[in-house]
C-alpha cells in the first residue's frame, strides 16, 4: 500500500513553497489510492516558532488537504532516535568528533552543501578535547537511486560529503537521522518533497541500509525560488500564504507543478478540485528543474 507524507518544519507559517510540496505529495498519494500522513519536524527546537505547527495544520485544513491518521511530532520521538543511534554505535558505524566548524572549514575542501568533512576524528582525537558531535562513517562505495522525475542520481559520499553528523554539537538530533527513523516508523513507501533535498537522499539511504530499513521511492519536485534564485523559506522571509481566494491559489500551485487545471477550477469546492486533480495527476508533467521561479500569486490568468 502506498503511504506518503508531508513533513514541514514549524519555523514559520505555511508559505507558497511549502504549499507546492504539500499539494504534490497529497496528489501523488491520492492518485495511487494511498494514505497521506503529516509529520511536524520540530526536532530543531532553536529554530521553532511558537504556534507555527498549529498554524501550518490549520492552513492545510483550510486548503482541504486532509491527512490520514494522527500527526507525528518529532519532539516526541527522541527515544526512538537514541535507540537507532545506539544500534549504529554498537555496530561501529559512528564516531565522536571534537572538531569545531572553524577547524573543519580551515582544513576541508568545499562541497555542494558546505565543507567536506576531512575525517579528522575518525581514529580518535587528542585527550582533553571535548566530543562535540557524533558522525556516521562513510566509505568509498557510491550510493545511488532512481528519482521518479530526475532519473538516476549517484553520489560519492566520501568524496562529496564526508562522514556526516547525526547528533549535533548542541545535543540535538540531526535531520538526516530523524527523517530516516520516522519514515521507517510510519511505513512511508513514497517520499515526494522539494529538490533541495535531492543531495541529502544518499545519506538517508546509507542510514536506511545500516539500520536495515526499506528505502522508499523518491520524487523530488522543483522548489520555488525568488528572483535572486533563493529558495522560498522562513530563512529568506517568505510570507505566509493568504487564506483568501483559496481556489485561485490552488490553481497557481497546479500551474507551477505543470498539471492540467480543470475547467472552472477556481470556482470548484476545494475537495472536488483535489479529487479531479488527483485523477489527472501526472508526475511526468512536472518541470524537470530543480528550482523554478516562484509563481505570481496575484496573477489573474493561469490558463495556457
Amino acid at each position: 500500500m502506498y503511504i506518503g507524507r508531508f513533513a514541514p518544519s514549524p519555523t514559520g507559517p505555511l508559505h507558497i513553497g511549502s504549499l507546492i510540496t504539500a499539494v504534490a505529495s497529497f496528489l501523488d498519494a491520492r492518485s495511487h489510492g494511498g494514505r497521506w500522513q503529516v509529520r511536524i519536524e520540530d526536532v530543531d527546537t532553536p529554530r521553532e516558532q511558537p504556534g507555527a505547527a498549529d498554524s501550518i495544520l490549520r492552513a492545510l485544513e483550510d486548503f482541504a488537504l486532509y491527512w490520514d491518521g494522527p500527526v507525528l511530532y518529532q519532539n516526541q520521538r527522541l527515544e526512538a532516535y537514541r535507540e537507532a543511534i545506539e544500534r549504529l554505535r554498537v555496530a561501529d558505524h559512528t564516531f565522536a568528533c571534537a572538531c569545531t566548524r572553524r577547524e573543519i572549514a580551515d582544513s576541508a575542501l568545499p562541497g555542494q552543501e558546505g565543507p567536506i568533512y576531512p575525517g579528522t576524528c575518525r581514529n580518535g582525537f587528542q585527550n582533553g578535547q571535548p566530543a562535540r558531535a557524533l558522525r556516521v562513517r562513510v566509505d568509498s562505495a557510491p550510493i545511488g537511486f532512481t528519482d521518479r522525475l530526475h532519473g538516476c542520481f549517484e553520489q560519492d559520499l566520501a568524496g562529496e560529503v564526508g562522514d556526516f553528523v547525526i547528533v549535533r554539537a548542541d545535543g540535538l538530533m540531526a535531520y538526516q537521522l530523524a527523517v530516516v527513523v520516522d519514515d521507517a516508523a510510519q511505513g512511508i513507501t513514497h517520499v515526494v518533497r522539494g529538490s533541495d533535498l535531492l543531495f541529502s537522499t544518499p545519506r538517508q539511504i546509507l542510514l536506511q541500509q545500516l539500520l536495515g530499513y526499506a528505502t522508499p521511492s523518491y520524487l523530488h519536485v522543483p522548489v520555488a525560488v525568488d528572483a535572486t534564485g533563493e529558495k522560498l523559506s522562513k530563512q529568506t522571509y517568505a510570507p505566509g500564504i493568504e487564506t483568501r481566494n483559496l481556489g485561485h491559489l490552488a490553481c497557481v500551485v497546479l500551474d507551477f507543478l505543470g498539471q492540467n487545471i480543470p475547467p472552472e477550477a477556481e470556482h470548484l469546492p476545494l475537495e472536488q478540485l483535489w479529487t479531479q486533480a488527483a485523477r489527472q495527476w501526472n508526475p511526468q508533467r512536472l518541470p524537470q528543474l530543480r528550482q523554478r521561479l516562484a509563481p505570481d500569486i496575484g496573477a489573474t490568468s493561469l490558463f495556457r
